[in-house]
C-alpha cells in the first residue's frame, strides 16, 4: 500500500507538473503566436539598461546601474556649473577695475564739448586739458586740474568752449589720454546718428572671449563706415549696466560705480578710432536702478543716481528751460535739422493706472515736454525727436505696465500734443524708444479713420539690445488702431538704429527733408524705412 500510495502521489505530482508547464496539453493552446517574441533575462538586460542611460543623461539624475553615463552627467553638471560661475562672478570679483582710467566725449555742440576724463593716480595731478584744430598746429590749454577723490571716483567733467562750427578738433591729456571730436554745424541739412539700448558684456556666453568685451561692439565700426558724416553721435536709450542681471550682488555706491567702470574697461572701446571717438548721449532705465523701477528717490535710487550722474549725465545735452535746478536727468538741444527731447521716464514715475494720479514723467518734466512740442521751431529745423527709454507704444504685450502703455492718460495728453504740432508747425515728430530686447516700429495715426496705407501721423522706433540676448517667444502685437504695426523684429542679440536725414530735391524743382531709419541687426543691414516732409 505504501508503494502504491507512493506511487499515486509521483503520477499526480507528474501530472501537476505537466499541466504546469503546458505538456501533453492541446496543440492550439501552446502554439506560439507568430508575432510574438520571448526574450531571456539575458536577453531583457541590455534594453533596460539602455533605457536608463538615456534617462541618467537626459535627467541629470545618478543611478548605480548605469554608472558610465552618472559619471558623465555629473561631470557635465559640474563644468555647466563652473561656467555659470565665471559668467556670473569672475568680472564682479577679478575686474573691480578701479585703476581704470580713461576719457571719452559726450555732448558736443556748435563752439563747446563736453569731455570727462577719470584718473585715480593723483600722482598725474594737476591734470591739464588741451586741445587744437586737427589740421593745424598748436595747441591751447582749457584748464588745469588740481584735486581728484573718491567722492567723484576720479572723474571729471571738462567743457571746451569757444569753438568753430564744423570743425575737427583732437584733445590730450597731460596723461597722454587723447581723443578727437568735430563740431556740430551752424545749420544744415543732414544729420546722422546711431540708437540703440541694453548692454551686457560677455553676451551670449563664450569661455574663450575676454570677461569684459561687448559682442555688440564689433558691428559698429562696419555701421559707422557706412554713413560718412563727421559729427555722427550715439543716443544710448537705457540700460548701460545690468546690476540686478541675474542677481544683484550689492546695493552701494561702489557697487554702481564698479559697473559701470566695467563697461568703460572693455576692449571693446577700442576696436576702432570711429568707436573709441564717437560721441554718446544716455538716459537711463530699471536696470541701472532696479528692475521696472517704479519707487522714486527710496533706496537704492541714490546709490544708482550717483555714478549716472558722474559719468553720463555731467557731460549730457543741457536740460530744458523749464527743468528745475536739481533736474538734470533729461536733456534737450537743436542740431539742425532737428530739435531733441530726452526723457526721463525712471526718476519721476510712480505706479502706473489705475493708480490714481499715474505718472510716467512727474509735472515738471511733462511741462517741459509740453512746452518743447508746442514751441515753433528755429529755421532749418524739420524734426522733433524724442526719446524715451520705454516704448511709447502699448503694442508689448508683455510687462505692458512698464512701458507708457501703463499710463495711457498721460501717453493721450502727448499724443494729442504731438498730432497738433505736426498739422500747425510744418515738422514731422519721430519717437525713439528702447528696452524690449527686440524691434517694433508703430504709426500713430491722427484718428482711426486715417488711411491706414498713409505714412501720416506720429512714429516711433524700438530698438534694442546692442548687446544682449533676444526674447525667442513673440511679446508683439497689435490689439486696436490708435496703435499700427509697421514692422517688428524680435530675433538677434545686436540692434542698431541709424537715423540718417538729409535733404533731396524733387521733380519741379521742390525739395524735402528726407528720414531715413535704417535698422541693423548683428551687423547686418535688416530693414530700411523712410519719412518725408517738404521743406
Amino acid at each position: 500500500m505504501t508503494t502504491i500510495a507512493i506511487g499515486e502521489a509521483s503520477g499526480d505530482n507528474e501530472l501537476s507538473s505537466r499541466h504546469r508547464y503546458g505538456i501533453g496539453s492541446k496543440p492550439e493552446e501552446t502554439a506560439q503566436r507568430p508575432s510574438e517574441k520571448f526574450y531571456t533575462q539575458s536577453e531583457k538586460r541590455p534594453i533596460g539598461q539602455l533605457r536608463a542611460s538615456i534617462v541618467t543623461l537626459l535627467s541629470g539624475i545618478p543611478n548605480r546601474s548605469t554608472r558610465l553615463c552618472t559619471a558623465a552627467t555629473i561631470s557635465f553638471n559640474i563644468v555647466l556649473g563652473l561656467l555659470a560661475i565665471d559668467f556670473v562672478l569672475r568680472p564682479p570679483l577679478l575686474y573691480p577695475v578701479e585703476d581704470l582710467r580713461f576719457s571719452r566725449v559726450g555732448f558736443v555742440g556748435t563752439d563747446t564739448a563736453k569731455i570727462l576724463v577719470r584718473e585715480p593716480d593723483v600722482g598725474q595731478l594737476p591734470l591739464s586739458l588741451s586741445y587744437k584744430e586737427t589740421n593745424v598746429t598748436g595747441w591751447k590749454e582749457e584748464g588745469r586740474l588740481y584735486k581728484l577723490s573718491d567722492e567723484t571716483d576720479y572723474t571729471y567733467p571738462f567743457t571746451v568752449n569757444g569753438l568753430h562750427s564744423s570743425t575737427a578738433y583732437s584733445y590730450a591729456f597731460s596723461n597722454n589720454l587723447t581723443g578727437e571730436f568735430t563740431t556740430a554745424p551752424a545749420s544744415s541739412d543732414s544729420l546722422t546718428f546711431l540708437t540703440s539700448s541694453c548692454i551686457k558684456a560677455r553676451f551670449p556666453y563664450n569661455i574663450l572671449v575676454k570677461p569684459l568685451a561687448i559682442r555688440g561692439f564689433d558691428y559698429l565700426p562696419s555701421i559707422l563706415e557706412r554713413f560718412p558724416s563727421p559729427n555722427k553721435f550715439m543716443l544710448f536709450l537705457g540700460d548701460f549696466i545690468y546690476v540686478d542681471v541675474p542677481w544683484r550682488m550689492a546695493s552701494s555706491p561702489s557697487h554702481y560705480r564698479s559697473e559701470y567702470r566695467r563697461v568703460y574697461a572693455s576692449p571693446s572701446w577700442s576696436l576702432s578710432s570711429s568707436v573709441k571717438n564717437l560721441p554718446w548721449l544716455h538716459t537711463w532705465d530699471d536696470h541701472e536702478i532696479a528692475n521696472d523701477w517704479s519707487s522714486g528717490d527710496k533706496e537704492p535710487y541714490p546709490a544708482a543716481a550717483d555714478p549716472f550722474q558722474l559719468y553720463h549725465a555731467s557731460i549730457n545735452p543741457p536740460a530744458p528751460k523749464l527743468a528745475q535746478a536739481n533736474q538734470t536727468t533729461y536733456s534737450s538741444w537743436d542740431q539742425a535739422p532737428a530739435s531733441f527731447f530726452v526723457l526721463d521716464t525712471r526718476s519721476y514715475r510712480t505706479d502706473p493706472e489705475p493708480n490714481p494720479g499715474a505718472t510716467i514723467l512727474g509735472a515738471n518734466q511733462l511741462v517741459a515736454l509740453l512746452d518743447f512740442i508746442s514751441m515753433p521751431v528755429k529755421p532749418g529745423v524739420k524734426w522733433k525727436i524724442i526719446a524715451s527709454s520705454v516704448p511709447f507704444t502699448k503694442n508689448w504685450r508683455i510687462g505692458t505696465k512698464d512701458t507708457w502703455g501703463g499710463f495711457l492718460g498721460e501717453r493721450e495728453r502727448v499724443l494729442a500734443a504731438m498730432h497738433t504740432a505736426e498739422a500747425e508747425l510744418g515738422v514731422r515728430i519721430i519717437v525713439l524708444s528702447g528696452d524690449r530686447h527686440e524691434f517694433g516700429a508703430v504709426r500713430f495715426p491722427v484718428s482711426k479713420d486715417a488711411d491706414s496705407l498713409s505714412d501720416s501721423g506720429i512714429h516711433e522706433f524700438s530698438v534694442g539690445p546692442l548687446s544682449m540676448f533676444y526674447l525667442p517667444v513673440p511679446s508683439f502685437k497689435q490689439v486696436d488702431e490708435e496703435d499700427i504695426t509697421i514692422q517688428y523684429l524680435p530675433a538677434g542679440n545686436s540692434k542698431v538704429g541709424v537715423v540718417d536725414i538729409r535733404r533731396e530735391q524733387l521733380p519741379g524743382g521742390s525739395s524735402c527733408s528726407v528720414l531715413d531709419y535704417v535698422l541693423f541687426i548683428d551687423g547686418r543691414q535688416a530693414w530700411k524705412y523712410t519719412l518725408r516732409v517738404p521743406v
